[in-house]
């Protein structure tokens, strides 16, 4: 079946974009707050030594700090004021998520609509500067460990550089916000999304420079250039498939008016989970690891260099326990995000039911397993996407922006947004149609 957006492409009228003043406006506001957010990238922390830190970031190029740079678009690598990025917001965000299925009032303040929500996102907000400076206060300690890094190391750089990235991050979460209400939507994830994007030129420039070196074979570039291009179709086809279940609606009347029986459709996506199960899976592997070469103090033994040898990026261990964490993040956040009770019980408040399902608890049952089924077939291919470019990476040094977290994150957000730009189309195509009509009936 067709998707959602193929089906509203079909319905738009491309030549109405330029007759869209409100979606020209929106498009140049997104493209001006993405130039904001690169300008940024470029202005570094006080009191670093930008040619030390470059010569530390290139030994820890390959642990948590080089998926941190990928996010960030290579803020980490110059420790810019956005070296955090919006991160911890998208931590706060799913910190929240799963507050609200455990705790009760904060799940009643989702079922409060509009004002619920603006709540939620003022609780976000706050976990969200929690978070970032916990986070700074570690990378400040970090860096002043490292000798030559920090020209003048002490409380004073500690604490201008826990306020300039805390402050950084807020600023990027409001901009976020901004180009969700101002902008064409997803402002989020479009700026993680630029962040990584940004990267790809060099990254390619690498890559050929390194088949010029005779680093890389040119069958293993044109292998790696290959499996992109099929990552990227795959990606397409699983974000878009879906399961179907039918949902019919009986006969009813209203006053005077007797309404037919309509059939719908409960969509379930095979991927619910989206990008979370590899970005938290990935966080926890390569965290032992850059830990252990952050400290100062190491001398390669103890338990944690024990287990960041081990779990080595690429080792065998490593591999097991990534496809192992995906699997089980998946099926985690896949809960968190989907209730199979709450949706049998608005489906049997409204008087929809599922042929051949009794409403209510069996309605709730019968979801619950096509959703785990479905949810198999789902982190099957988390796993397969994220692992398959992860063996390239570690075996073959392909550039980490070839992974399958980054494609993934790419093709998805580019998918969503290319469906808020249709839905503005439509809206737009819309009012035009109701323009026409109220004119014609005043010339009528």
């Amino acid at each position: 079946m067709a998707s959602a957006a193929e089906q509203l492409a079909a319905n738009v009228n491309w030549s109405t974009f330029s007759k869209a003043t409100e979606l020209k406006k929106r498009i140049w506001f997104t493209l001006g707050a993405m130039i904001i957010y690169r300008l940024g990238i470029y202005i570094p922390l006080p009191g670093i030594d930008p040619t030390a830190w470059s010569h530390f970031f290139k030994t820890q190029s390959g642990g948590v700090l080089g998926m941190f740079n990928m996010f960030s678009g290579g803020g980490v690598e110059r420790m810019a004021i956005f070296a955090l990025n919006i991160m911890p917001y998208i931590s706060a965000s799913i910190i929240i998520q799963i507050l609200q299925s455990v705790i009760p009032s904060l799940e009643a303040l989702k079922k409060e609509g509009e004002a619920g929500r603006k709540i939620i996102n003022e609780y976000t907000r706050y976990l969200t500067v929690v978070l970032a400076a916990f986070q700074a206060y570690g990378i400040a300690i970090g860096i002043e460990g490292q000798a030559g890094v920090v020209t003048h190391p002490g409380f004073f750089f500690i604490i201008t550089t826990v306020l300039t990235l805390t402050g950084g991050t807020m600023f990027l979460t409001w901009l976020g916000e901004q180009i969700t209400a101002r902008g064409i939507g997803n402002g989020a994830s479009l700026i993680i999304f630029a962040g990584i994007v940004a990267a790809f030129p060099s990254a390619i420039i690498n890559t050929l420079e390194l088949g010029r070196q005779g680093a890389l074979s040119t069958p293993l570039i044109i292998a790696v250039l290959v499996m992109a291009i099929a990552v990227v179709i795959f990606i397409v086809f699983m974000e878009r498939a879906q399961r179907r279940l039918v949902i019919t609606y009986p006969k009813r009347q209203q006053g005077n008016r007797i309404y037919e029986g309509q059939t719908s459709f409960l969509p379930l996506k095979i991927n619910t989970s989206g990008v979370i199960p590899p970005i938290f899976a990935s966080s926890l592997l390569l965290l032992p690891t850059t830990v252990v070469n952050f400290s100062s103090t190491h001398s390669g033994t103890g338990i944690l260099a024990m287990i960041s040898t081990y779990l080595g990026h690429g080792r065998p261990l490593y591999m097991i326990t990534y496809v192992a964490l995906i699997i089980f993040f998946t099926f985690f956040y896949t809960a968190i995000v989907f209730n199979p009770t709450e949706t049998a019980d608005n489906l049997k408040k409204h008087g929809g039911f599922i042929p051949g399902i009794r409403p209510g608890e069996r309605t709730a049952q019968y979801i619950d397993k096509i959703l785990m089924r479905i949810t198999v077939v789902g982190a099957v291919y988390l796993a397969m996407i994220c692992l398959i470019p992860e063996m390239l990476i570690s075996y073959a040094g392909v550039p980490f922006y070839f992974g399958g977290t980054s494609l993934l994150i790419v093709v998805s957000v580019t998918m969503d947004t290319v469906a808020q730009i249709h839905g503005h189309l439509q809206a737009h195509q819309y009012e035009g149609l109701v323009k026409k009509a109220k004119l014609r009936g005043k010339r009528r």
